[in-house]
């Protein structure tokens, strides 16, 4: 069978020990990831980074898999040992046989909004009542926990106020542990590796911090809540499939205090707000144009996949140190064409039909990208300045579309009113943008897009 020929920047997990590598060969263990720097001379041989160590060498393909992708997986669960609303006597009669340390936990049917934590311990099962007060988790009233998966980590390395630590998951039936998917999969990373740095932000579903994770400056963004964290493990799966220079770079997950998601770090901020920052005495039309070609080639890969990002606005697009423009929180894109919550669609970027019949599509993802062309050449104004979300519905249904920006070069305001036409079939395809975003560049320049 032929070797695979892989890129630069593909990471790769070692199946085996190479404890003697000869001179310049990379050492390394099984199960260590490493991510490729160059194609070797020979054949099947490449030079790669250890992703522990920092250090480079040769290795040879044979030794090692590419880094997978995670199947989407309803059954993938952040909390496996959690059973739900069963009775006292059913946990007991799902924790034998009887072994130290064998738990599960259960939500109390006696006190409603509290859980409780079943430990087998010297042949019988205690039940521990864990109380929820004040926003956080307590089984003794000492030791305070965010979360259920906050506290199992706790109880699993100290014995704190239970018999016993927590030795073996009881896992519900038909439950796979997402934190074992992970680790066989090589996007598990190690807590004690991170470095975490100041906060970037506070966002609707917890912290974003900045930190550097074996030598590289990563973002963390931090999910407390239980029942969020499990619905982002789902953004985090649809990460694992995507790579592309113009979409955030998912290095990994961190089981720590809840769901820790670890992306490259974008120095510059979200577009928008650079846009405002900088305004047009540091930023010209040229780079304006950059920014669209890289947003417009990130669009064109996920259109490739057939994902629909569904919230694509400049606010979601960060800019890296060099000023590359990628598209971030695209791993909540779905397959599917429909949504249930009308209610927080970010109306001034939604297409008409998705906010009239839910109906979303590639196309009106292109319907939210000439919204952030309008942004970007507005220098990060609030699209339809002084309408009420009211009267934006309103008026766009009758045919109203925002004028062009102040000094907007005419090609692209085309391209705007091209991607905000009312039938979504007759609005170009990203491909097509990006072709006609191209020819506008001065000669000789692609973009960080091509």
């Amino acid at each position: 069978m032929a070797t695979k020929c892989w890129a630069p920047g593909t990471q790769c997990i070692a199946k085996n020990d190479h404890s003697k590598p000869k001179a310049d060969e990379l050492a390394y263990r099984k199960g260590d990831i490493l991510t490729i720097v160059e194609i070797g001379m020979d054949k099947g041989v490449y030079k790669a980074t250890h992703n522990k160590t920092g250090v480079q060498g040769l290795i040879s393909a044979c030794n090692v898999r590419e880094r997978e992708a995670i199947r989407i997986d309803p059954s993938l669960s952040l909390m496996p040992w959690f059973h739900g609303k069963i009775s006292g006597p059913e946990a007991v009669n799902q924790l034998r046989p009887m072994e130290d340390g064998l738990f599960l936990v259960r939500e109390s049917i006696r006190h409603p909004g509290d859980y409780v934590l079943c430990v087998s311990f010297a042949q019988e099962v205690i039940h521990y009542r864990v109380i929820y007060r004040n926003n956080k988790l307590t089984i003794d009233n000492k030791q305070f926990f965010y979360n259920l998966i906050d506290m199992i980590e706790f109880y699993t390395k100290n014995q704190g106020a239970i018999a016993t630590t927590l030795q073996k998951p009881k896992q519900k039936v038909g439950a796979k542990s997402a934190e074992a998917e992970l680790a066989k999969a090589g996007w598990l990373l190690d807590m004690q590796k991170l470095t975490l740095g100041e906060s970037i932000g506070e966002g609707e579903f917890g912290g974003e911090s900045g930190g550097v994770y074996m030598g590289q400056t990563v973002a963390v963004k931090n999910i407390k809540c239980d029942v969020t964290a499990q619905a982002f493990l789902e953004e985090t799966t649809v990460m694992t499939k995507l790579q592309h220079p113009n979409l955030v770079r998912l290095l990994g997950v961190i089981l720590d205090n809840g769901l820790c998601i670890v992306t490259e770090l974008m120095a510059k901020g979200n577009l928008v707000n650079f846009l405002r920052t900088k305004g047009r005495s540091v930023i010209g039309p040229t780079q304006l144009l950059r920014f669209a070609l890289d947003v417009c080639a990130g669009m064109e890969y996920l259109e490739s996949k057939r994902l629909v990002h569904r919230d694509l606005a400049a606010r979601n697009v960060l800019l890296s140190s060099d000023c590359v423009a990628k598209i971030s929180d695209f791993g909540l894109a779905k397959r599917d064409t429909q949504t249930a919550d009308n209610a927080k669609l970010p109306i001034k970027w939604t297409a008409p039909e998705a906010l009239r019949k839910g109906k979303f599509s590639t196309r009106s993802d292109v319907w939210s990208y000439g919204v952030l062309l309008w942004e970007t050449f507005s220098y990060g104004r609030q699209p339809y300045p002084k309408m009420t979300l009211k009267e934006v519905k309103e008026m766009v249904e009758q045919g109203f579309r925002m004028e062009a920006p102040e000094d907007c070069p005419p090609a692209a305001y085309a391209l705007m009113t091209a991607c905000w036409e009312y039938e979504p079939r007759k609005r170009p395809s990203f491909r097509k943008l990006r072709d006609k975003l191209r020819r506008e560049l001065p000669d000789g320049d692609s973009g960080t897009g091509s």
